[in-house]
């Protein structure tokens, strides 16, 4: 129930994207950005809420991740400031230092499955990355990753 518990506090976050995600033929063009975001508990443990800045980009994300007790598997939802909705959930927990999350979405109106993956690297220092697929999970393709880095609370 506390799994996301290690992400609690103010972060750096350098940020890789794909520039054309599921592109024929595959794109290779990367774009990095950053990004501050502030994580904040609910629930004692069981939840958390997310806010992230990339300033660069003039644009916000907000991240809701809530511990279901009676599946006992979380759910991640995110939302951007570009539309003002919650996209669908992703579904999944953690074993050991990783975390796998899949659902189901769509990309330039196409359904796709996405899986998010959140490698816990050390107290202060952690990784996310997404990653489409068109053809059910079979074959993924990796389009963005996050480096978290903690910001010490004074510098916050």
């Amino acid at each position: 129930m506390n799994d996301f518990d290690f992400l609690h506090g103010t972060w750096q976050v350098a940020n890789r994207r794909l520039t054309t995600p599921l592109a024929e033929p595959a794109g290779d063009t990367w774009t990095e950005f950053p990004g501050r975001a502030v994580v904040r508990p609910l629930f004692g443990g069981a939840g958390n809420i997310e806010e992230i800045d990339f300033d660069t980009l003039g644009r916000q994300g907000l991240t809701l991740r809530l511990y279901d007790h009676i599946a006992g598997q979380w759910t991640i939802h995110w939302s951007d400031s570009r539309t003002g909705r919650l996209d669908p959930p992703m579904t999944g927990g953690f074993t050991g230092d990783r975390g796998d999350f899949h659902g189901d979405d769509q990309y330039d109106g196409r359904p796709i499955r996405v899986h998010f993956a959140w490698h816990r690297l050390g107290p202060d220092t952690a990784r996310w990355e997404q990653e489409f697929s068109v053809d059910g999970g079979l074959g993924w393709e990796l389009n963005w990753t996050m480096d978290f880095t903690r910001i010490a609370e004074s510098a916050a």
